[in-house]
């Protein structure tokens, strides 16, 4: 490996140019609106503010399978959000989530209307109030949120980590890419010894555990996140990938996994989701 390099860190850091790779254009050290936009409101009780990346696809998964146990209280209308474009620092995203990052949701059900922003924490508040995806059992319960915590904070060194220097970086650094991988596959043998036990993350049951960590390790042991899945010798993790099929084979999921989605065949984007009819009507293989 290389070790040579011709960068030395200022005493102070200072903002003066972008940092190049895919997101470059979008990242900035400050927070807050950049400009005044107010969000769109659909009819429906839940409004969801999203794009289908890994902790958006999380979100439409887990209302679709809400909808398919016939909880029409869970019904959305999901509106894009062009990250690309600058769309989460406007003024109207900005007031549901200060971290300017998607998913963002609001609850037109309750009185005011409720927010809820960062995944996991709407993974948690829609199976709360809606009594499902979540065990009542004190025990069973615990293990799901252990379960959903570990993925809030794995996740980061997989996607922000490996998935950036792998996929993203304008340049490819050994170190970094060696770092992340190390870290990706030890995150990948933990749960390929949960699942050698047990059919589903938190247990025999299917839960918002696994809702929250098959967006993420599904997807890259599946191959649809960073193209990575022969780099980190992906189906030597057997039993995650029977459960990362098992999970894609869920009627919802494959539902969820549509919703605004703006990349990938035409027939698999669901730009913007507000009836269940959109599924069939307004992919972009019929609008595009």
């Amino acid at each position: 490996m290389n070790n040579e390099s011709d960068y030395t860190p200022p005493k102070v850091w200072t903002w003066d140019a972008d940092s190049g790779g895919t997101w470059a254009s979008i990242n900035r050290p400050i927070a807050g609106a950049t400009h005044d936009k107010t969000l769109p409101v659909g009819r429906q009780p839940l409004q969801l503010y999203s794009l289908a990346t890994p902790n958006g696809v999380k979100v439409t998964i887990l209302l679709e399978e809400l909808l398919a146990m016939g909880i029409e209280q869970a019904e959305y209308d999901a509106h894009l959000i062009k990250i690309g474009d600058g769309d989460q620092f406007g003024s109207g995203f900005v007031d549901i989530n200060p971290n300017s990052k998607i998913p963002a949701l609001m609850d037109h059900s309750t009185t005011p209307p409720t927010r809820v922003f960062e995944s996991g924490s709407i993974l948690l508040y829609l199976a709360e109030k809606h009594g499902a995806f979540l065990p009542t059992d004190a025990a069973a319960r615990t293990e799901c949120l252990n379960w959903l915590f570990w993925q809030m904070g794995s996740a980061p060194y997989l996607g922000g980590g490996f998935g950036h220097f792998y996929a993203y970086a304008p340049i490819k650094i050994e170190y970094c890419i060696d770092r992340f991988t190390m870290e990706t596959k030890r995150q990948l043998d933990v749960l390929d010894r949960q699942l050698a036990n047990h059919a589903y993350i938190a247990g025999d049951t299917y839960t918002i555990a696994d809702i929250a960590i098959w967006p993420w390790y599904g997807q890259l042991v599946l191959n649809t996140v960073y193209e990575a899945a022969e780099f980190v010798d992906a189906g030597s993790y057997t039993h995650v990938m029977a459960w990362a099929e098992k999970i894609r084979e869920r009627d919802a999921v494959k539902r969820g996994y549509k919703v605004n989605r703006t990349f990938g065949e035409p027939e698999t984007q669901l730009h913007e989701r507000h009836e269940a009819s959109d599924f069939d009507t307004n992919t972009q293989d019929k609008v595009g």
